[in-house]
């Protein structure tokens, strides 16, 4: 056992797993199956007092810190190289206040258990759309989802956040409390510390919305985008719309056929937004419509259909500020050049209430962007570089229609010009300010890394 192992197990009350302990390389295993990395020590929390006692080992015995929430990232960051694992997966608890409309959560949390227990109320705020994923990354990293033109991105919707900074203090960041440490929160990913606990704010949400996708082949594909980013242009905030093109998953009706996925979700009263919707459900050579009332936290689920770990998964990211013929064209030969069944693009509209935060409110940049485009690749057998050269290829030839940076979420290991990127020089100056402050000497580095001054 190593002097950092020996040292956290004096008091720890977590599990500590180390190499060669029989289960290290389940522990060290994280969602992305192409992720493959050997902490030195794994630290298995159980609480607050188990972060902190791990953060100060890691200070104390020159060891940088990676952090696990659910361990669900594309970037697999939820593990390391060498380092100490803060491994805070079984932190599972959330609190729901359904008369204030709060609702606390610890980081292990998935956005499926939260959605279980809010919807208990009624209630909801925007998560990933996918059941599987887990609430802190998709926070500290922004966090786009079906109610995002309607309520913000999560980290919109973060009101408090306890947080173990790397000199060992917990603190309650709030837009009232460290104001500053708040706003590096939402959107600077796990840069400032290890968040114990977050607070959100909810919505009246179901538990019946008016939701579902449209699948039209691909073959429409230029008019069909057309039409849906001219509607998109003028469409009420409560509706929130994304397009995945590539093979369907779980649509017996559609086998072995690339297509577009139009997946929609109206947030307010299901009357209303079957008129909302109309237009699109009208467009010229629908295959299959889904659009129905279903439960909020089952539409949640709809996407969950060969995600689970295991599988290796490559992906790049891109705010687009332009959806021209040019670009869509553009994104028509990407679909043609596709590796196979796992390659997907995903074009997500935002506006409504995402570009109405102020611009420097929060870590998150790109708030006046229309449209984030990823082009994700997912394989589970085979050499990698068919998959990962399609995946560049998609990034490098959608970059000129591009605003300007990448989704801090859905990036992979792409250099620190690409971090600046993410948050524009002048804010990412003003990040580096606050890294200055609350983590000089880089503990944790294992993210998309905003890198101390000194």
């Amino acid at each position: 056992m190593s002097k950092a192992a020996a040292a956290l197990a004096e008091g720890f009350r977590g599990e500590i797993v180390v190499p060669g302990d029989e289960g290290y390389d389940a522990a060290r295993a994280v969602w992305n199956g192409a992720v493959d990395r050997r902490p030195e020590v794994i630290a298995r929390c159980t609480g607050v007092a188990d972060v902190l006692q791990a953060v100060a080992v890691a200070r104390e015995h020159g060891l940088y810190a990676g952090v696990r929430g659910a361990g669900r990232g594309l970037a697999g960051l939820g593990t390391c190289d060498g380092g100490l694992l803060i491994d805070l997966s079984r932190l599972r608890g959330v609190r729901v206040d359904p008369a204030r409309r709060l609702a606390r959560a610890q980081p292990g949390v998935t956005w499926g258990a939260f959605d279980h227990e809010t919807q208990a109320f009624d209630l909801a705020t925007t998560g990933a759309p996918y059941s599987g994923s887990g609430i802190a990354g998709v926070t500290l990293g922004g966090g786009v989802g079906w109610l995002a033109r309607s309520y913000g991105l999560t980290c919109d919707n973060l009101v408090e956040a306890d947080v173990v900074t790397a000199d060992g203090r917990l603190l309650t960041a709030s837009a009232a409390a460290h104001p500053e440490l708040f706003a590096g929160l939402r959107g600077g990913g796990g840069n400032f510390g290890v968040v114990t606990s977050f607070t959100y704010r909810l919505h009246r949400v179901g538990p019946h919305v008016l939701c579902g996708a449209l699948y039209v082949p691909v073959e429409l594909l230029a008019q069909t985008l057309a039409a849906v980013r001219d509607f998109m242009a003028h469409a009420p905030d409560g509706l929130t719309v994304g397009v995945e093109l590539g093979r369907p998953r779980g649509v017996p009706q559609l086998p072995d056929r690339t297509v577009l996925r139009i997946g929609l979700c109206w947030s307010g009263r299901a009357d209303r937004g079957r008129e909302a919707v109309a237009p699109l459900r009208a467009l010229p050579g629908v295959l299959v419509d889904t659009v129905q009332t279903r439960p909020y936290a089952l539409w949640q689920r709809a996407l969950d259909a060969g995600r689970g770990p295991g599988a290796a998964n490559f992906g790049r990211s891109e705010f687009l500020s332009v959806l021209d013929g040019a670009a869509i064209d553009r994104l028509a030969e990407q679909v043609a050049a596709m590796p196979g069944p796992g390659a997907q693009l995903q074009l997500a509209f935002l506006g409504g209430a995402v570009a109405r935060v102020g611009p420097e409110d929060t870590a998150y940049t790109h708030r006046t962007a229309p449209y984030l485009l990823s082009a994700v690749a997912r394989w589970t057998r085979g050499p990698a570089e068919p998959h990962t050269s399609w995946v560049r290829r998609c990034w490098e030839a959608m970059r000129p229609f591009s605003s300007g940076g990448a989704y801090v979420n859905l990036m992979g290991a792409e250099g620190q010009a690409r971090v600046v990127e993410a948050y524009g020089l002048a804010k990412y100056e003003r990040l580096v300010a606050l890294k200055d402050r609350y983590d000089p000497a880089n503990l944790f580095r294992v993210n998309q890394n905003i890198r101390p001054s000194g």
